[in-house]
Formats: C-alpha cells, sequence, structure tokens
C-alpha cells in the first residue's frame, strides 16, 4: 500500500502527524509513505521509517513571487513530482483550502479528509473524494490518527501514539548520562516569551548541579537573546546555528528541556525527552505537548512574567 500524506506546515502539526504513520504501519507493515511537506521542514518526515519519499513543497515562498517565472516553473516541477506515481489513498491532514485546491485535488488516487464541519476551512471539504468526520474535543494528534484510521480501514488503537523518531538518533543517543539540559528561550510573539531575568534566574539556581545548560537559536535576534542570558555564567553554552537535524540530536540527549510555546517544544516531546514548558497567552488544550513527560505551566492570568523561576526548577528537579 502507498500512500499520500499532505501536511505542509507547521513544524508542530507535522510532527503531530508522525503517530498516525506509526498506526498504520503496525497494521500494514509494508505500507509506504510519500509526504507533502513545506521545505523548512523536509528534514522531519524523513525520520519515520515508513516514509519512502518526501516531496518538498514552497507555497509560503512562492506566494511571494507566485507569477515570477522561476516560480511558475518550480510550481509546475513540483506538480510533475506530485503526479508521478498513484497512490491507494491520498490523505489531506490539514484541512486547508490553499493545500487542498494546490496539492490534494492533483494528486493521482482517492482522496481523503475531514468533513466541512471538522476541517479547519470547510471549503476544503469539497476537493476531498471521502469525508470523514472526527470529532473535535481531541488532541490534535488523536484527530489525525483518528483520520488516518477511517481513511486506510483499521480500528484507531487505544494506546498512546508512538511518534517512531526518536530511535532515528539511536546512534547519537546518550540520554543516561546525559550531562546537560537545553533552554529552548525563543519563540514567534513577544507575548510567549518568558522574560530575560527569569531564564537568568533559572540559571543561576542551577549552577550547582553540575548540568551543563545550552542555548539554541536560530534568528540574530535570539542569538543576541542566547549572549545576554549566558553572560557572567560558566554552566551555560550558546550553540552554533544548528540544521533542523543537527538541533533533533541535541534534543535527543539531553536529561531534560524548559521551553516556550514554539515547535522545537513539540520536537522535544517527539524525541520522548522530558520537556518543561510555558505558556502565557496560549492555551495549550488540545495543541499542547502530547508525549510522556511533558509538563505544561500555565501562567493565571496569560502573562508568563508572573511564573517564577523557583517553580520552573521544582518541576525541572523531578527530571535532573
Amino acid at each position: 500500500m502507498r500512500v499520500l500524506i499532505v501536511k505542509t506546515s507547521s513544524m508542530g502539526d507535522v510532527l503531530h502527524t508522525l503517530p498516525s504513520l506509526t498506526d498504520a504501519q503496525k497494521c500494514f507493515p509494508d505500507i509506504q509513505f510519500d509526504w507533502v511537506v513545506e521545505e523548512g521542514f523536509s528534514q522531519i518526515p524523513g525520520w519515520h521509517s515508513a516514509v519512502d519519499r518526501v516531496i518538498p513543497v514552497a507555497i509560503r515562498r512562492w506566494r511571494k513571487s507566485w507569477f515570477h517565472t522561476e516560480t511558475r516553473k518550480e510550481r509546475a516541477a513540483f506538480i510533475a513530482q506530485l503526479q508521478e506515481r498513484h497512490y491507494d489513498a491520498v490523505i489531506d491532514a490539514q484541512g486547508l483550502i490553499k493545500s487542498a485546491f494546490l496539492i490534494t485535488r492533483k494528486a493521482n488516487g482517492i482522496k481523503h479528509g475531514q468533513d466541512r464541519h471538522c476541517a479547519r476551512e470547510p471549503l476544503a471539504s469539497w476537493f476531498y473524494d471521502v469525508k470523514h468526520s472526527i470529532p473535535k474535543n481531541q488532541h490534535a494528534v488523536e484527530r489525525t490518527r483518528e483520520l488516518f484510521a477511517l481513511s486506510l480501514g483499521y480500528p484507531k488503537p487505544e494506546q498512546k501514539g508512538d511518534y517512531a523518531i526518536a530511535r532515528h538518533f539511536l546512534n547519537t543517543h546518550s540520554k543516561d548520562n546525559a550531562s546537560y539540559v537545553v533552554f529552548l528561550h525563543a519563540t514567534t510573539r513577544d507575548e510567549k516569551h518568558w522574560p530575560e531575568q527569569h531564564w537568568r534566574e533559572l540559571i543561576s539556581q542551577l549552577a550547582n548541579t553540575g548540568l551543563t545548560i545550552k542555548l539554541l537559536w536560530g534568528a540574530p535576534h535570539e542569538h543576541e537573546r542566547a549572549i545576554r542570558l549566558a553572560k557572567g555564567f560558566q554552566h551555560v553554552e550558546v550553540l552554533p546555528k544548528l540544521s533542523l537535524n543537527d538541533v533533533a540530536k541535541v534534543l535527543a540527549e539531553a536529561k531534560a528541556v524548559v521551553s516556550v510555546d514554539t515547535g522545537l517544544s513539540h520536537l522535544t516531546a517527539a524525541l520522548d525527552r522530558p520537556n518543561i514548558t510555558l505558556y502565557g497567552p496560549t492555551d495549550p488544550g488540545l495543541i499542547g505537548g502530547y508525549g510522556e513527560n511533558q509538563v505544561q505551566i500555565c501562567a493565571n492570568d496569560k502573562n508568563l512574567l508572573s511564573v517564577q523561576a523557583s517553580s520552573v526548577k521544582d518541576e525541572l528537579e523531578r527530571f535532573i
């Protein structure tokens, strides 16, 4: 059986799809998936053993110059690659009009997706051959697992979903001897940030634990913040800019992680590492960290200023 997955973004959404592949692989050991995903996240699907081919798409980049000659050529090449194979099923787990119109409808195979009452954008369901009703009062991982089960014809397993990607990093995975924790201090919205003075207080409180604290960053302003957080502390290491694959290696070997609401927090969960995530204006609800040892600290007033470093340290001590 060969199946095409349309789940292009965001990082958290892509990661939340992985347990569905594990479910299907257990029912159909020979199943193979091709996966259409935004180019920035194209490393992720290949970490799962059931994925045969990753088909990068660049909708985010193309929409900046949609009618440019080079963009048209890239789109044509993408469609040609998309249509090289016929699929036993095409599962649109994105549920958006743009992905359904630009990608799903052009794929070869019976198209499955959520019906208009369940899809993120109801009109997307017009492009599906088979429409499935998926209750909304479930975590995003469980909703996707149910969509795959209904689309491929197997009962959704009752046990907790398994991302099944931690094993991809077993060659470098040394969690039993891990001597560091990772702080994921960077996120996209200012109101999701934990104040820098709180990060420094937590760093100070961990000074006598014998653990190194590693700081990751992606953009230049995040690098500057990391340098400020590390200033004056001998047990803090600001890492160089890393590829997503190398970031995963660092997270996979960590004793524990402290994070704000960011895609890398979901990657930590997918790698089965203990993670304490700080939520301010965002309600983790049905899209928060999914997995074992995932701790959520929510600010009562939606302002992360109220979350004290001592509270985070108390939770962190369970894992270090």
